[in-house]
């Protein structure tokens, strides 16, 4: 099954099945496509970005991302050896609002165990199997009651042309210690009018944005590279560990020494 057909072409062929599907990306990425199904969407292996029109999301290990029905979005992994788990489900008018909102949650033990069980099944499944479609309608069922915690892992991509000059050059610049005069300068902005800008297209001030992306990057470092969380908090810009450390969790919800831990327990969950 080629990449095309999987992701653009086959999901949407029976408007009432739900469709499986499990395996090794193989791929750079998966350019910009949408489906009439929601999608439930879980990595292993590496971490992956997730694009859609309006914001840039970051999944991390140990969580999953609900891609809302229609929502065009193209796929990012780390690496082409990341494991995808997919599981596409028709939305009704009439089902929960959960449903209609893309967001990315933690995985508990018990959606991890129900996902696991999927792995014998690819494709389409019919309301007709009845076996197999009350395992996995219960797992869309689930969903709303058990993530009620979702984590702000994205962040919106600037529509400004001169803005977006300004957030690629933060992102690859993060370890630097940033004085907002002299960045709305050195890019032709008085500081009011750079504030302004972050505020009208972005919808968050600059110190937000700035923190959003640091954390980002951080909880990446802290799943692919070998780095210590003090060296972590250097290459994102911090130079005291306790203010890294509790604007982690302040964004995050756990410290950082807490998401390595859980990182590595899902490794062994999943090997």
């Amino acid at each position: 099954m080629t990449g095309e057909k999987y992701y653009i072409t086959d999901v949407d062929k029976k408007e009432d099945s739900i469709y499986c599907y499990h395996n090794q990306m193989g791929e750079k990425f998966i350019p910009s496509h949408h489906h009439k199904k929601g999608q439930f969407l879980y990595t292993e292996g590496g971490v992956v970005f997730v694009k859609t029109q309006e914001k840039s999301y970051f999944l991390p290990a140990r969580h999953y991302m609900w891609i809302a029905p229609g929502v065009e979005h193209s796929i990012h992994p780390s690496s082409p050896e990341v494991i995808m788990r997919n599981l596409y489900f028709p939305i009704y008018a009439t089902d929960d609002a959960f449903y209609f909102n893309t967001s990315i949650h933690p995985v508990n033990d018990l959606l991890l165990e129900l996902m696991l069980f999927t792995h014998r099944w690819t494709g389409h499944i019919d309301p007709q199997d009845r076996t197999a479609y009350t395992i996995v309608d219960a797992f869309k069922v689930l969903l709303p009651q058990i993530s009620n915690f979702s984590l702000p892992l994205s962040l919106p991509l600037a529509k400004n042309k001169r803005l977006k000059e300004v957030t690629v050059y933060l992102e690859e610049n993060l370890g630097k210690d940033f004085l907002f005069n002299d960045l709305a300068t050195g890019f032709g902005f008085s500081p009011r009018s750079l504030s302004r800008l972050f505020q009208k297209d972005l919808g968050m001030s600059f110190i937000q944005y700035l923190t959003a992306l640091r954390m980002l990057k951080a909880l990446q470092l802290l799943l692919e590279k070998s780095l210590s969380i003090n060296e972590v908090a250097s290459k994102v810009g911090y130079s005291s560990l306790p203010t890294f450390s509790n604007t982690f969790q302040k964004i995050i919800g756990v410290r950082p020494s807490e998401y390595i831990k859980m990182n590595m327990m899902s490794g062994r969950d999943n090997s």
